[in-house]
């Protein structure tokens, strides 16, 4: 070797090496792959995919195997379309390129707004024009996909041995409950997963001083709000009684309020879960979601109270009023201007005292040194808790949202085309990429991923997100589910309707009174493949009638703002681990 070393030198006798390596790897796994292939698999090992649960050669076979299965769509170039966040951002910039080297398959991977993926699929489906060979939707949609049979379900991709990862493991994906329908069917396949968490600036309510000052106001302690009678107190104290903090301007309080599609999806998110509009059930309420849409059977067949919904019960109205009175008296006065982009950036400037819930997907954003928002051990100023529960909120009920945007796939994309972006998909979510892809979006859609060493030494430093994503709780925030047959066409209600009540046009009541009528009208006038689910809308009664009976719609509360209750950090968090999927 000394020799050999002399002659070839230490760079001739590395790469003698690696190419020894290639070729053992190629006879181990009886692979038919090129050379640059094969080099291409070694440096992204190497340089990108250097953290995951699996071993590095376990690695090199998922990425044979996709070099291998995609041999008969190489030089193809598909087009797939996802919101815009940071996970997606990874994917269009760094794993189209890790996936078109290993493959020879190019991957157009176009990021756009969520209400923009909407409209693009809806379209798609609509017209039958091939726009994208695979979308990046909300699991939102599940209630549409199970109904209207446009969706060439995940269930069947995985039939087909030949174009699935042998080592996909289903059963690993955290948020597969969200996007299986009633029948037990599979529809769309996790990609990411954010959810809408309590934040608060932990280090703020920990100074004695506001804590002494706190309880002389309130008569308990400061700390994180059990329900929103504490959240308002709380608001109120930064807002009005504190103000000033280390001179800047504070404020207790958070959100955003102009007439855009973002304040829509806003507001059905988590108010009326949190408020508690609907009835038990998990992953929605049933016969009564969220959004105050009753079902029987699989059915749909009210939105009023007048029909048995809840969309205008006192549940949901309040909600939309303490939405409305907190936004005005609480936070910043150009909240009230601006939209879902715009007020995300607000907590990082460093004047937010808590968000009554936030989504974690800016947890990376907000862990950036630069902002001032780190201790000097690394860990956060600020964290995540659960959210605090609304005066109509019951055991057994959804304790808020989360986003589990899932690949999607429809079933008028050509095969060919379809197949190549499964394979995609399935490089994006493999085991191979996926723990990597966790640090860079912290949007965790494996339950390895989650139960990693690596997430144990990141916990840290990320402010609640790993404890919540390793807690039973993490099923209990919940997309929207079934009862919402239509979600592009019944979703734009929201926006519109509750823009109306920010802006002093209508009263809450009003706004959510004409809002569960559109929903009604259009849900009408649907009619689905599957028309033993389609929408049939109940007589109208009177809302006493419904009022009367047990759960959602329920009567309205002598008391809605009953007394303030808050708990520990350390509380908050053990009570994620004792919650469990009733």
């Amino acid at each position: 070797m000394k020799i050999l070393g002399q002659k070839l030198g230490l760079q001739s006798i590395a790469a003698l090496i690696l190419c020894l390596c290639l070729i053992q790897s190629v006879i181990a796994n009886d692979v038919n792959i090129t050379e640059s292939q094969q080099k291409a698999i070694e440096h992204w090992l190497t340089h990108e995919f250097t953290d995951s649960t699996l071993s590095q050669s376990k690695q090199r076979t998922e990425l044979e195997w996709f070099a291998q299965a995609a041999k008969p769509y190489k030089g193809l170039t598909i087009r797939v379309v996802s919101e815009r966040i940071d996970t997606h951002w990874y994917e269009a910039t760094r794993l189209t390129k890790a996936f078109e080297e290993i493959t020879g398959i190019r991957v157009y991977h176009e990021l756009t707004g969520e209400d923009d993926v909407i409209k693009k699929i809806s379209t798609q489906i609509q017209t039958g024009f091939n726009l994208y060979d695979a979308y990046i939707n909300d699991s939102d949609l599940i209630g549409t996909h199970y109904r209207q049979g446009a969706v060439f379900p995940i269930s069947d991709m995985l039939t087909d041995q030949a174009s699935t990862l042998p080592s996909l493991d289903i059963d690993d994906f955290i948020g597969l409950s969200f996007t299986t329908g009633p029948d037990g069917v599979i529809y769309q396949l996790p990609d990411q997963q954010f959810a809408n968490l309590y934040w608060y600036r932990h280090d703020w309510f920990s100074r004695p001083e506001l804590k002494h000052q706190f309880r002389a106001i309130y008569g308990y302690d400061l700390n994180v709000p059990e329900n929103w009678s504490a959240y308002e107190d709380i608001a109120e104290f930064f807002s009005v009684h504190v103000k000033v903090i280390d001179g800047e301007r504070v404020y207790g309080h958070m959100d955003y309020g102009r007439r855009d599609p973002s304040l829509g999806w806003r507001f059905s998110d988590a108010w009326l879960s949190m408020a508690g509009a609907g009835d038990p059930g998990i992953p929605n309420g049933l016969p009564v979601d969220e959004w105050g849409i009753r079902m029987e059977g699989c059915r749909p067949v009210a939105a009023s109270m007048d029909r048995g919904g809840a969309l205008d019960g006192p549940a949901a109205v309040y909600a939309l009023d303490r939405y409305i009175n907190w936004l005005e008296r609480f936070a910043p006065p150009e909240a009230k201007s601006m939209n879902f982009t715009e007020a995300g950036a607000v907590p990082g400037q460093g004047n937010i005292a808590q968000q009554i819930f936030w989504y974690t997907a800016f947890t990376a954003a907000l862990s950036k040194p630069s902002l001032g928002l780190l201790n000097e051990d690394g860990t956060t100023k600020w964290r995540m808790a659960p959210s605090p529960k609304g005066a109509y909120w019951q055991q057994g009920m959804k304790l808020g949202y989360q986003d589990a945007g899932s690949w999607t796939f429809l079933k008028n994309t050509p095969e060919d085309r379809r197949t190549a972006a499964w394979l995609y998909a399935q490089f994006v979510v493999s085991k191979t990429v996926s723990l990597k892809k966790t640090l860079v979006g912290l949007t965790p859609i494996r339950r390895s991923d989650v139960e990693s060493d690596v997430m144990t030494r990141m916990a840290p430093r990320l402010g609640g997100l790993v404890e919540f994503y390793r807690s039973p709780a993490r099923v209990l925030w919940t997309p929207t589910g079934v009862n919402v047959p239509d979600y592009p066409k019944l979703s734009r209600h929201w926006w519109s309707n509750v823009a109306d009540a920010v802006e002093g046009k209508v009263t809450p009541q009003e706004a959510m009174t004409a809002m569960a009528k559109d929903m009604e009208r259009d849900m009408d006038a649907m009619s689905f493949d599957r028309q033993e689910c389609s929408p049939k809308l109940n007589v109208e009664r009177y809302a006493e009638y419904w009022l009367e009976k047990e759960g959602a719609p329920k009567p309205k509360l002598t008391q809605e703002k009953p007394p303030g209750r808050t708990f520990s950090y350390e509380q908050s968090l053990s009570s994620w681990l004792g919650e469990k999927n009733d």
